[in-house]
């Protein structure tokens, strides 16, 4: 006996075809982050935490190892481990703090913010494009779409692993 191709929601092809639509874009996210990264000779971790200091830069503010290690989810001794990496290949320096002199800055190169430009400008440029396509009427029902999906996914960070039946 086979399974209909949207058993979790059998009942409602509409709801099928929207989540398909947004496992469909998760994929093609995964797959585009991969290729940037391979592109670049880094992992797709070390590409998080110079994407990560960049946008904190963008906002004014100063990246420590601390909150990049939060932010990606992994120990302080990975943490540094990236940062080696990401300091050896030119994309980020890590420098005191200007005003509290026990603690470290990290900030992406020039170097990096070009590469960046280069490789991801085309890309956002379509995507404003595609964005710009929505009908203006629908674009707020699109963001709250959007993020009621990753509040929901972000609200099941604390699932209990599957145990055997």
């Amino acid at each position: 006996m086979t399974e209909p191709a949207h058993f979790w929601y059998a009942d409602d092809p509409s709801v099928a075809e929207i989540l398909e639509a947004v496992r469909r874009f998760r994929r093609a996210d995964e797959d585009m982050r991969r290729r940037i990264s391979a592109g670049m000779r880094m992992n797709v971790t070390d590409m998080s935490a110079l994407q990560y200091v960049i946008a904190v830069e963008q906002r004014g503010g100063h990246a420590h190892p601390g909150d990049i290690a939060g932010h990606l989810g992994i120990s302080t001794a990975s943490t540094t481990k990236l940062l080696d990496r990401l300091s050896a290949s030119g994309h980020l320096t890590r420098t005191t703090h200007p005003t509290d002199r026990r603690s470290v800055v990290v900030a992406a190169t020039p170097h990096a913010h070009t590469e960046l430009r280069e490789r991801l400008g085309r890309m956002h440029e379509a995507m404003a494009a595609i964005a710009r396509a929505v009908p203006p009427q629908a674009r707020g029902d699109v963001s709250a779409f959007l993020d009621a999906m990753s509040d929901h996914l972000d609200s099941e960070r604390g699932v209990a692993p599957l145990t055997s039946a």
